[in-house]
């Protein structure tokens, strides 16, 4: 009996010092701004699926798009993470740069000539380093996705110059950087979230904004006016997939790698997508906004340099304020891409 009893204490001391798969949560709330069929929610969505398939359900993760759980205002989404009001996102790095400064670093005007430049970053010492600065800062992140380069289109007429900006109304993210680089074009910028900016477009109380090109299509911005679009590639807006730290903590480790593989396999996807048209030669995505009777600048060198040289006082001031030495990480990773 005596070694009967000791038995099971045993057991039972085992079975308390397991974390029990019964621990884990009913449903994962994953936070992003837009749905699918734009590839950010695409990712999202990958992500919540591969995962529920190689957990046999085991994990079962839900995106809530529209920033619905930070009632509408995307720029609290990664504090909402943070204190574990939310459990993941696919989050930009424009959304999140008010919290963490270092992400502001895709935002600097023409620092990424090309999608090889992105890929530098994000896969390499300066994607590293930014998430080491994500961990430091109770999340943990695991891959990256796309939500493209950000082309600016207004209702009123072609962009080839700075001076065609000057006076246009430009309804911009909510990050200051953005505020700094439209009004340093001669613009007058208006900070406003993704759900207010259809709306404004629509009764012409904003002239322009700018957006991926997926965007801009599935979005259908050509019917609300927006019928001249530039190609400038000023800044482009990489997706981070992450878990409040809590909630990766309570994954075992097994389950926590398929998260992270699941992860990165579903942002290659949303990668893909983002870039569907744009790359390889097949400009396919620039033809179809075209036959929707949209005027599509592509801007020449010698054109593209004049916007770079015009904002080119609120790079230095910024990579100042981002932090000398990742800024510079970057800028030696693409020069040596």
């Amino acid at each position: 009996m005596r070694i009967l009893k000791v038995a099971l204490l045993a057991g039972l001391a085992a079975l308390t010092a397991m974390p029990a798969a019964a621990e884990y949560k009913e449903e994962y709330k994953i936070s992003t701004v837009v749905p699918a069929p734009f590839p950010w929610g695409i990712a999202a969505e990958k992500w919540a699926e591969l995962v529920g398939e190689r957990t046999d359900g085991r994990i079962k993760m839900k995106v809530y798009p529209g920033a619905q759980l930070v009632s509408g205002d995307q720029t609290k989404e990664f504090t909402a993470m943070r204190r574990g009001i939310i459990d993941m996102a696919v989050g930009s790095t424009i959304n999140w740069s008010p919290q963490i400064k270092e992400l502001n670093l895709f935002s600097l005007p023409f620092l990424m000539p090309d999608y090889e430049s992105i890929d530098v970053l994000t896969q390499g010492p300066v994607g590293e380093k930014l998430f080491a600065i994500l961990r430091e800062n109770g999340v943990e992140p695991l891959g990256w996705a796309e939500n493209g380069y950000r082309e600016v289109s207004n209702s009123k007429h072609p962009i080839r110059t700075p001076d065609d900006l000057k006076g246009l109304k430009m309804r911009v993210v909510g990050s200051p950087l953005f505020n700094d680089t439209f009004t340093a074009l001669g613009a007058n910028p208006t900070q406003m979230s993704w759900a207010d900016a259809k709306p404004a477009l629509t009764t012409g109380a904003v002239d322009g904004q700018e957006n991926p090109l997926s965007v801009f299509t599935i979005a259908k911005m050509h019917e609300i006016g927006q019928t001249n679009l530039t190609l400038w590639h000023y800044v482009a807006d990489p997706l981070i997939f992450a878990v409040n730290q809590d909630v990766w903590n309570s994954f075992s480790p097994e389950d926590q790698a398929i998260v992270r593989q699941a992860a990165l396999d579903a942002g290659a996807v949303g990668i893909e997508v983002a870039r569907k048209g744009l790359t390889g030669g097949d400009n396919s995505a620039i033809e179809e906004v075209r036959a929707l009777g949209v005027e599509v600048i592509e801007l020449t060198p010698e054109e593209r340099q004049a916007f770079v040289d015009a904002t080119r006082g609120v790079y230095a001031d910024w990579k100042e304020k981002i932090g000398p030495e990742i800024v510079e990480m970057a800028e030696e990773s693409i020069a040596n891409r």
